[in-house]
């Protein structure tokens, strides 16, 4: 039996995206626990390399080259990412707390986020400061700060080696953009004092080549917009403030009911803390027995004793200890391609140096660069004709990426309607119904899932949404839905778990639209699936795809992509930033677009069948034809270079095959036509001299909404302009 096959029976769960982490989900792609369930926690798709953080100021490596790409590599290692801020720990529960969603179960946990250089003391800083650390946000910031022009202020708050590092790579970027750098370096008492005689000397010297102004022996009494306010009324002139003065853990951190020393997780030889289910790493940790300082290199190494140890753990094995050396060499970048390195009480500089460290820093990075991707399975020597032809070339997409394509549906579905009633109103090509009683109409839809993202609660949120979208498109108000899940195998309690993260995601996107969920079904196959029947009341006519009319103005309300985004995410081939864009619009509501779009001539969501085959649709109902602008449909960022690079949704050939009559829509950018949407946005076509008024609404709910084309006259066709 496969590993795929097999139940899952515990969760283990890491907090924090830092490098021993990155190391353990590296490791355990390559050879996963059977039947644990591997969940990470953090609220950034990617991860900042620390040793690659003052290169980057400096302008020696690109954004890419300094991240650390979460959403690949939880991929790589079968984990769910959950995209959130972990906010602290219930013991009792065995849960983690997440900021903006239910808490996480955990069987075993383990910390790895890191520190912060954050001063909620020092007035002002929170306004108008920016902590070195966690690294994520500062590198956003200071990319937006090193692209602006004009004269570059800048003050350093901590004269230690890493604020004397940050402050020399500054400079160098500054100066490289011929911009008019003033750079100070503040210390309330004498700077650089870790470093050896030697090391401190070569800092000092290469601070003052740069033009770095250190300030010692004076504390801060304030921080400014524009300025720093020392305590003895110094005023220097600074528009970016950073906050690079000791490490102090995440204020969360120091409310947690295990051993704390200084507000940092206690923990022993085998990385356990007070609580042997719990474990942490990195610096947000204190080595108990075998004190250390903050360095990388120490959570570099803890990487394999914590993977061992996590699985004895999980499964009954034996622990190991962690031995951290003694000392260690350090590099310290010098601003320029120089570095000095220090080991044993002894400094030494220059680019050979550099060189060096660029090569262990790349070395590093290169681990978490081309990941082994998931392909179809091998064939077996002998084989019924037409396999190979419908496995395909690629594995089957998630969400509406594994439906049937358009072709087959429409054929089958006009054979098999079922009894006539005159209570029940359909029309050709739309997903839901009408039914008729007295003085009411009520519309119902259902439509399921194959989950496209390993977070139950995040998939729970896609697939309701996506259900509701049938009801939104026929300007109804959602009423009542019932659930339809289909687990994966898990244990007893790994399914309770599940099915209430799923029913949380789920209620709450059906509250927030007004429905009530009245009942559900479940059971357990190979995969997990996630659907609902919904239904909704009508107020006004219901707007069908019929209707539409020559003149009539195309919107639509979200950008397409998600289908070549998450086609490309079970490849390895989507940077994480792409993907958290796409779930954000994923689960955007349609409610309020679907109230500004009232009163629509036709109208319709764009799903499994891509934006051509929804249109198509709207064309034949209504006997009309369309023309759209192919540069003006909106795209999710990064879908145009992924479709651009080959990366397409497996039900891509089926949607043009399908999508009826289509002129243009060549290349890459006409391929994402054709696109399977999940929880995509409304198509509709409003009358002219309502459309700007539209667009307005739209725009003002938030919405990236866009006018793409319109109707014309003509046989039932899209063309594409």
């Amino acid at each position: 039996m496969m590993k795929a096959d097999l139940p899952m029976t515990r969760d283990l769960v890491l907090v924090g995206g830092g490098h021993t982490h990155a190391l353990v989900l590296r490791k355990w792609g390559m050879n996963p626990l059977a039947g644990a369930r591997l969940t990470l926690i953090d609220p950034a798709p990617t991860a900042a390399y620390s040793g690659m953080l003052p290169g980057f100021v400096a302008g020696h490596y690109t954004r890419e080259e300094l991240d650390i790409d979460l959403v690949q590599l939880a991929r790589f290692a079968g984990a769910r990412l959950i995209m959130a801020r972990a906010t602290g720990l219930d013991l009792e529960a065995r849960a983690i707390t997440v900021e903006g969603r239910p808490p996480v179960a955990f069987d075993v946990a383990s910390f790895d986020v890191g520190i912060t250089s954050a001063m909620p003391a020092l007035p002002g800083f929170a306004e108008h400061g920016v902590p070195a650390k966690p690294l994520t946000p500062f590198a956003h910031r200071w990319d937006a700060f090193r692209a602006a022009e004009g004269p570059a202020r800048v003050a350093v708050i901590g004269g230690g080696v890493a604020g004397a590092e940050l402050a020399m790579a500054m400079a160098h970027a500054l100066n490289q953009r011929g911009r008019q750098a003033e750079i100070h370096l503040i210390d309330r008492s004498r700077a650089l004092t870790e470093a050896t005689v030697t090391g401190r000397r070569i800092l000092v010297d290469a601070l003052v080549r740069l033009g770095v102004t250190v300030i010692e022996d004076a504390s801060v009494a304030e921080v400014r917009a524009d300025a720093v306010v020392l305590e003895d009324g110094r005023r220097i002139a600074s528009d970016f403030t950073v906050g690079a003065a000791g490490a102090r853990p995440h204020d969360w951190q120091t409310k947690l009911a295990l051993g704390l020393e200084g507000g940092f997780i206690s923990v022993g030889p085998t990385l356990q803390s007070s609580d042997p289910a719990v474990f942490a790493v990195g610096d947000c940790a204190h080595l108990s027995h075998a004190p250390r300082p903050k360095a990388g290199v120490y959570a570099v190494r803890q990487a394999p004793i914590l993977l061992e140890n996590l699985e004895a753990s999980l499964a009954g094995g034996v622990m190991r200890p962690y031995r951290p050396q003694s000392d260690y060499l350090k590099l310290v970048s010098l601003g320029d391609k120089t570095a000095m390195a220090e080991k044993w009480g002894r400094g030494y500089s220059g680019a050979t140096l550099w060189r060096l460290k660029d090569r262990i820093d790349r070395k590093f990075m290169n681990k978490f660069r081309d990941l082994p991707v998931m392909g179809q399975p091998d064939l077996p020597s002998l084989y019924a004709e037409g396999m190979a032809e419908a496995l395909g070339p690629k594995p089957m997409c998630g969400g509406c990426g594994a439906k049937v394509g358009r072709g087959a549906l429409t054929e089958v579905l006009a054979r098999s309607r079922g009894a006539t009633r005159p209570d029940v109103e359909s029309v050709a090509g739309d997903d839901a119904a009408i039914l008729k009683f007295a003085d009411a109409r009520q519309v119902i839809s259902t439509d399921h899932l194959r989950a496209l993202t390993f977070d139950p609660y995040v998939m729970a949120r896609i697939a309701a949404l996506h259900a509701l979208g049938d009801v939104w498109a026929m300007g109804a108000s959602p009423q009542a839905a019932t659930a339809s899940v289909i687990l994966p195998r898990l244990s007893d309690g790994l399914q309770r778990r599940t099915l209430a993260e799923i029913m949380d995601g789920a209620g709450e996107v059906m509250a927030e639209a007004g429905a009530a969920i009245v009942g559900g079904h479940s059971s357990v196959g190979s995969e997990l699936t996630i659907g609902f029947t919904v239904t909704g009341l009508c107020e006004a006519p219901p707007i069908t795809l019929e209707g539409a009319r020559p003149g009539d103005v195309l919107i639509l309300t979200k950008p397409l992509g998600s289908g070549v985004i998450f086609a490309a995410e079970m490849a390895s081939a989507a940077p994480g930033g792409v993907v958290a864009a796409c779930l954000a619009h994923m689960q955007q509501p349609q409610g309020a677009a679907s109230r500004c779009l009232a009163g629509a001539s036709a109208m319709t969501d764009v799903t499994g069948f891509g934006l051509a085959g929804h249109l198509s649709g709207i064309c034949a109902a209504s006997g009309v034809a369309a023309e759209v602008v192919l540069a003006d449909v909106p795209l999710m960022d990064g879908a145009l270079a992924l479709s651009e690079a080959g990366q397409s949704s497996s039900l891509l050939p089926a949607n043009r095959q399908g999508a009826g009559v289509i002129i243009g829509a060549d290349g890459p950018r006409g391929d994402l036509m054709f696109d399977p949407q999940t929880a995509g946005g409304l198509l509709a076509a409003i009358p002219e001299a309502r459309a700007d008024e539209v667009i307005r609404q739209l725009l003002a709910e938030g919405y990236p909404a866009a006018r793409i084309g319109r109707i014309v006259e003509g046989p039932p066709a899209v063309t594409f302009l």
